[in-house]
Parts: structure tokens; C-alpha cells; sequence
């Protein structure tokens, strides 16, 4: 399984929150997923290989996930949630894809989508237990899955025109859904 490789890129300018102080993030998560990571300063390539060690293959997909979210914007110490949590997954929403080139209203989006201070991202966050980053031109989520569901689907609702009341009320209703969920699981009686 060692050598087995997969190729991304990032901005370059986020090469340096992915090294790390003196290479620190780059040696946690080559140790923690039992990865070699090879990057390209100038074009912000990296490139992922398995190590020796490697027991399980998923690991380098997970890796691809960490180096992905601290390129869109996390830092390391909410990337390493993908590390830490094995429920834990990054979803990534790519403005271009909705918008096209219009950078207009992509800086429209993404204000209604941060809000007033932080405040929106903020709720978003809270609410639906995730982490949240806007960044260049794309918002990406890392949390469970039906946590990243709610959370995406609150931020296609600002996207698509929605007040913000209204948002949040959705995100208040996913939030008492979810938490019902969490009780029922806890409750269910144990099989004899």
C-alpha cells in the first residue's frame, strides 16, 4: 500500500499555515495519518503519499481532506478536527460554480454569509456544531454529516436571497431535530 500517491493543489498563501511554526502542522499530520507530504512552495502543489507504516488506505484521503481545509481557509487546529474525528467530514461550496466569474456578487454572498461582524458565520456555527470558512471563493464546513447538512443547507438559503430570520429559524429547527435525534438514540431501551 506504501507509495500509493494523490496530487492537490492550494493557495500559496496558505502554504505557510499548512508547514506550520518550524514545520509543526506538516509533521502532525504526516504522523498522525501516516503520510509523506511533498510541497511545491512556488505553485502550491502538494502531494500525498502513503508511508511504510501505513495501515489503513483511507488515510491518505483523509489527509487530502486536512490539507484541503487549511487551503480553504481553516486553521490547522480546526483542520485537525478531520484527524481527530473519525465522524468528521469537509464539505466545500465553490461560489464560482453558482455565480460563475461575477466577483461582484460573489463579495455580495460572501458578506451575507459572514454578516455583520462575524455575527452570521458565527450562529451558523453554533447551531449546527460545525466549523465554518469563507475564503477566496469558496465556504467550506467541517462537522458531522448531518451537521455539515444543516449547515450547508442555511448557507444555500443566503445564498439563494433568504432573510436572515429566517435562516436562523431554519437553523434553530435543524438544531432541536438534531438534538431530538441525539435523545432517541440515547433512549433507545437495550436489546435482551
Amino acid at each position: 500500500m506504501a507509495g500509493v500517491s494523490t496530487f492537490l493543489k492550494i493557495p500559496k498563501e496558505r502554504i505557510g499555515a499548512l508547514i506550520g511554526l518550524d514545520g509543526a502542522t506538516k509533521k502532525y499530520v504526516e504522523k498522525a495519518l501516516s503520510v509523506e507530504l511533498q510541497i511545491e512552495s512556488e505553485t502550491g502543489g502538494i502531494t500525498i503519499t502513503l508511508t511504510e507504516n501505513a495501515e489503513d488506505p483511507s488515510s491518505l484521503f483523509r489527509a487530502k481532506e486536512v490539507v484541503n481545509a487549511i487551503g480553504r481557509g481553516f486553521s490547522p487546529e480546526r483542520a485537525s478536527g478531520l484527524i481527530r474525528d473519525e465522524e468528521a467530514v469537509l464539505d466545500v461550496i465553490d461560489l464560482r460554480d453558482i455565480f460563475g466569474r461575477s466577483e461582484s456578487d460573489i463579495r455580495r454572498v460572501k458578506g451575507r454569509i459572514i454578516g455583520m461582524d462575524g455575527k452570521t458565520r458565527r450562529i451558523i456555527e453554533e447551531l449546527t456544531e460545525t466549523d465554518v470558512s469563507v475564503y477566496g471563493h469558496t465556504v467550506a464546513i467541517i462537522g458531522n454529516i448531518e451537521q455539515v447538512q444543516a449547515a450547508r443547507g442555511a448557507i444555500q438559503m443566503l445564498i439563494k436571497g433568504s432573510l436572515h430570520s429566517t435562516v436562523y429559524r431554519f437553523l434553530h429547527r435543524k438544531r432541536r431535530e438534531l438534538k431530538k435525534r441525539m435523545l432517541e438514540l440515547w433512549e433507545k431501551p437495550a436489546e435482551k
